[in-house]
């Protein structure tokens, strides 16, 4: 195991979630290469080897689409996330980045301040590794361990 390379993708978990928890949505797709994949599925259907997403973007540039669609034209009840991150997992290290396994828990605060546990799950990630631009993800598969949501899904995950 290469401490340096838990380090790296732990801290590119951190700051990515960080920007979500902290409602810096604009700073989100900065995480990603320009033609990244981003992924929110469950862990049945990865079971399954079913492709079906609950949200899907093939690109940063669909990514900047979302957040736009978020702070202009979606309409949804006023939250924000806590994530709680495990240690990652290196699962391989390849020519072009890291394969890693992230164990996550997001509680959603309302704006009442109502408090609950919204998901549980896993990051697939495919991080690719730049001495000069630190790291950033090539790939990013949510994989929830419930197949239902509480309620719409709206902020990414």
């Amino acid at each position: 195991m290469n401490l340096e390379h838990v380090a790296r993708v732990a801290d590119l978990n951190a700051r990515y979630a960080d920007a979500i928890d902290a409602d810096r949505l604009e700073a989100w797709p900065d995480f990603f290469l320009d033609d990244a994949r981003y992924r929110i599925t469950t862990a049945e259907n990865v079971a399954q080897g079913l492709p079906l997403s609950i949200m899907y973007a093939a690109s940063r540039a669909m990514l900047r689409d979302r957040v736009t669609a978020l702070r202009e034209a979606n309409v949804y009840e006023g939250q924000r996330y806590r994530h709680v991150l495990g240690t990652p997992l290196i699962t391989a290290v390849e020519a072009d980045g890291l394969r890693a396994r992230t164990s996550f828990m997001v509680a959603r605060v309302m704006r009442t301040g109502d408090t609950m546990l919204f998901v549980t799950g896993c990051y697939e990630d495919h991080v690719v590794l730049d001495a000069s631009d630190g790291a950033r993800f090539a790939e990013k598969t949510v994989v929830l361990d419930s197949r239902q949501i509480d309620t719409l899904l709206a902020i990414p995950l």
